[in-house]
């Protein structure tokens, strides 16, 4: 094991100090984009959060937070928790696991893994999908888009809920790390806890649930945060709906951005396999960093567009819904024809006619088609996405841009990453390879 499992010799994020305020940053920009964007804090941002009003607040404050004073925390603690939210998101994650285990899938092998074995994985997230949809949608019909508000409502408990499992789950499976026999994430052992844990130290941590290998890291990929993004959408609507009157009432801004990460949730989970190609099941190990990233920030920072429409409806009208929509569409097409060129290719089902690249290795890096523009086509549309899901929201805030802006910086660091490896992967067949595809992302710019 300690051939399969070499000390890690160098630093991502800027180490330990760089994860430890990524660690303390995560969470608290979850809670910063609803302070700093909601109804009860007044606008987007609050009208208190003038340059003026702050300095004045901030040199009025005292110069350290009172950590002595129990009260002081207790009434932090008051603000962010909520018993019955946490009951019922425990409920949500409990109802995700037993429906991966009770609901029919297909066995799909993943990619062979240094040790030498192949996983095999239940794909069976988008009937957790259809059955979360159709149960919610049952409740709506039956009872009112009133009784389905409570996502709007409880939304700082339920944060706080998926901040609290994640980080559960984060020490759970860096313990679980230390078992004999566990292969390890190559960037995941430095022996730095603090690092390792927030990288993640094993590769794919497993437990036993209901007689069945349970994988932790493909499991929080895409169901429990991923499901729970649409669902909260679904919630602003009715919010919306019950303040305007009725589901009839909803803006066409609103249900663009319902249709949009709606349709963009359906199709990632529709495609599940994917996701047994991409880096964060084949090379990262889990911890902090996606177990915080799967089940608090996706949900919960993604849907601040519906969250911010459910307060603030604007009317968009035909033209601009439109161009709304070409945007979308287009960044759609590039992201899912690209990514479906690289499926077929690695799995030996290309029927466009893709040149490649051999390297030394034997391994084939596409040169034509969408990968022949860029090397990360399906970020561009990604960012494309990106951009359509926030235009709804207007110009009075450049708040809801933040996702924009934010997944512009994410991309653009993961590809560097990629490119790192794929450099020490492949050596100067990388170097050639990128002289016949120049581009990293975005053709003839970037």
């Amino acid at each position: 094991m300690s051939k399969l499992n070499p000390r890690t010799t160098h630093y991502e994020f800027l180490g330990p100090v760089g994860t430890f305020l990524i660690s303390v940053g995560v969470p608290s920009m979850v809670y910063g984009l609803y302070y700093g964007c909601s109804e009860q804090t007044g606008g987007c941002p609050p009208p208190t959060l003038t340059l003026s009003k702050l300095t004045s607040e901030l040199t009025a404050l005292p110069v350290t937070i009172p950590l002595h004073d129990i009260s002081w925390w207790q009434g932090l603690w008051q603000e962010v928790w909520d018993t019955e939210a946490a009951l019922m998101y425990l409920a949500w994650y409990a109802f995700c696991v037993v429906a991966w285990r009770v609901l029919p899938g297909a066995q799909v092998e993943g990619t062979r893994i240094r040790d030498g074995n192949v996983k095999k994985y239940k794909i069976n997230a988008f009937s957790t999908f259809l059955l979360a949809l159709g149960l919610v949608t049952g409740v709506i019909i039956r009872f009112g888009p009133e009784k389905f508000t409570f996502l709007y409502e409880r939304w700082v408990g339920f944060a706080t809920a998926s901040i609290l499992m994640s980080i559960v789950q984060a020490f759970v499976v860096y313990a679980m790390s230390f078992r004999e026999g566990a292969l390890l994430a190559l960037g995941g052992n430095t022996g730095n806890w603090v690092y390792d844990w927030y990288i993640g130290r094993q590769l794919n941590p497993i437990l036993s649930i209901f007689g069945a290998e349970f994988d932790i890291k493909s499991f929080n990929e895409l169901r429990p945060g991923l499901i729970l993004w649409a669902l909260i959408d679904i919630s602003m609507v009715c919010e919306q709906a019950v303040r305007r009157g009725g589901i009839g009432n909803v803006t066409d801004s609103m249900w663009l951005v319902l249709l949009f990460q709606v349709g963009y949730v359906a199709d990632a989970l529709y495609n599940e396999p994917a996701i047994l190609t991409t880096m964060d099941i084949t090379t990262d190990g889990f911890g902090f960093m996606l177990s915080v990233g799967d089940l608090a920030w996706v949900p919960f920072a993604y849907s601040l567009q519906a969250r911010y429409l459910a307060f603030h409806p604007i009317l968009l009208g035909p033209v601009a819904t439109a161009l709304i929509v070409v945007v979308n569409a287009t960044g759609y097409y590039i992201f899912r024809e690209a990514n479906g060129q690289k499926n077929d290719f690695r799995n030996g089902k290309d029927t466009r006619g893709l040149k490649y690249f051999t390297t030394e290795s034997g391994s084939k890096l596409i040169t034509s088609g969408w990968w022949g523009r860029s090397r990360h086509p399906n970020y561009l549309g990604d960012l494309l996405m990106a951009l359509a899901w926030s235009l709804p929201t207007g110009f009075d805030t450049p708040i809801t841009y933040f996702y924009v802006m934010y997944f512009a910086v994410l991309l653009i660091h993961r590809q560097r990453r990629d490119d790192e490896n794929c450099e020490k992967k492949y050596g100067k067949d990388w170097e050639k390879y990128k002289k016949m595809v120049p581009y990293r992302i975005i053709p003839y710019i970037y």
